[in-house]
């Protein structure tokens, strides 16, 4: 499948490497447009109704989140292309949206087309992109807030407050929801550590993050192991007893 795609950077410099990289290494897209702010940007959305959109987010007067607000539907893929911004960072892992670092990295650039071309082709409303405007919106720690998983199969869009615990194996991480369903994720534990603290997750071993509000007791008898409300005993690392302690106010 080839792609239309609109590039959108307040700085030229930045617009022209962008192409000069998508004409050599991503030859199955075709740039429909270039625009140096948002007000232009959305005029050309209009007019060229893109498949890809390459988005800066950090531009004067209105910034690349102001855009996507002010559109009524979002039924095209977005990779955003941003300088280190921690927040916009973490929402965008949040909602499991792609995006790339400038400098740009080739073959992040190539993963990151190769997914958005495969997801344009369900031809449906960008959700992930919706879960993450709702996201900025309400916050990173709402505790009804829906994080997004990526399995092989769909994105399935899940409240925080319905994960039991995550264990991992190796580069994948299996979601355990409330309701009794498990998530296979391609993504490392990691990641999700990082992601959830502020949902009140907590990593008591190198494998397990469990959600604080599904423990149930910590058993010592053989051995240190958090009991879950779910009845799974997951074990505690023992280098992570104190920081365990503190966030169950032991």
């Amino acid at each position: 499948m080839n792609a239309k795609a609109l590039l959108i950077d307040d700085e030229q410099p930045n617009l022209d490497n962008l192409r000069a990289l998508l004409d050599v290494y991503c030859p199955q897209v075709t740039i429909c447009g270039t625009a140096l702010n948002a007000e232009v940007g959305q005029h050309l959305l209009y007019a060229h109704q893109p498949d890809l959109l390459f988005l800066d987010i950090q531009m004067p007067q209105q910034s690349g989140f102001d855009l996507l607000r002010r559109l009524p539907e979002h039924d095209f893929e977005v990779i955003f292309v941003t300088a280190y911004d921690q927040y916009a960072i973490q929402a965008m892992r949040f909602a499991a949206v792609d995006y790339l670092l400038k400098p740009l990295d080739i073959s992040e650039l190539q993963a990151a087309v190769d997914r958005a071309i495969k997801q344009r082709r369900l031809k449906v409303q960008n959700q992930q992109l919706e879960n993450l405007l709702n996201l900025l919106k309400t916050g990173p720690a709402n505790e009804a807030q829906r994080i997004a998983l990526a399995t092989a199969k769909e994105t399935r869009f899940v409240k925080t407050s319905e994960i039991i615990r995550c264990q991992s194996s190796n580069n994948y991480t299996t979601f355990y929801l409330a309701d009794g369903e498990s998530l296979l994720v391609c993504r490392p534990i990691y990641e999700y550590d990082d992601l959830l603290k502020s949902h009140d997750f907590i990593r008591c071993h190198q494998s397990h993050l469990v959600n604080k509000a599904f423990i149930r007791s910590w058993k010592k008898e053989f051995g240190d192991f958090l009991l879950l409300t779910d009845g799974t005993e997951v074990p505690i690392a023992r280098g992570k007893k104190d920081e365990l302690k503190k966030a169950l106010r032991l």
